[in-house]
């Protein structure tokens, strides 16, 4: 039952984002719009942020459940994308909010390792060194949220899908030219 109760917040929440801005938000919003008391809401969370937090790591941990090996960056960026995509006012009304810094460190998890894995993977054979791998990576993971934040600030009005393939053509062979000269 408390699991059920939890995932009735969650999806509330997160309805209630998609509707209107965090700072309009109550908790005795959510407990209305779930059907629980106010006290229900403290037994699972402590505060808003808390839940706030939670959606995004329980977000992040099912991004990556089971997926071991990345085909392309692009495609394991946009995978791990899907909830923004799929919730982009939850995202935009966040990013706006007091808890920008949430929605930065949900990014730069999934960026950052989205692209530790890709390069991880399209170094196998090479005798790349762990400190040039970490760089590349760290450097497409911060090219990566920029492209992100810069979305964000405006507005959300272009789709990203189209953009990240679009930079996955024109970069195509780069990192695993930058493997191929650091194991040189």
């Amino acid at each position: 039952m408390a699991q059920f109760t939890k995932k009735a917040i969650i999806e509330s929440v997160i309805k209630l984002l998609n509707e209107k801005p965090l700072d309009k938000i109550t908790i005795k919003d959510i407990a209305k719009d779930c059907g629980i008391n106010r006290n229900t809401f403290y037994y699972h969370f402590e505060d808003i942020p808390s839940l706030i937090k939670c959606i995004l790591d329980s977000e992040i941990e099912k991004v990556f459940a089971g997926q071991e090996d990345i085909a392309s960056w692009e495609e394991g960026f946009i995978a791990a994308a899907q909830f923004a995509l799929q919730n982009k006012k939850f995202v935009y009304h966040i990013y706006n909010s007091v808890r920008r810094e949430e929605v930065e460190r949900y990014l730069n998890i999934i960026a950052g390792e989205v692209m530790r894995r890709y390069v991880e993977m399209a170094s196998k054979g090479l005798s790349a060194r762990e400190e040039d791998k970490k760089l590349i990576a760290d450097f497409y993971k911060q090219a990566l949220t920029g492209m992100v934040r810069d979305w964000l600030d405006c507005g959300m009005k272009y789709d990203p899908e189209q953009v990240i393939g679009r930079l996955g053509i024109m970069l195509e062979g780069n990192i695993e030219a930058a493997l191929r000269k650091t194991a040189e």
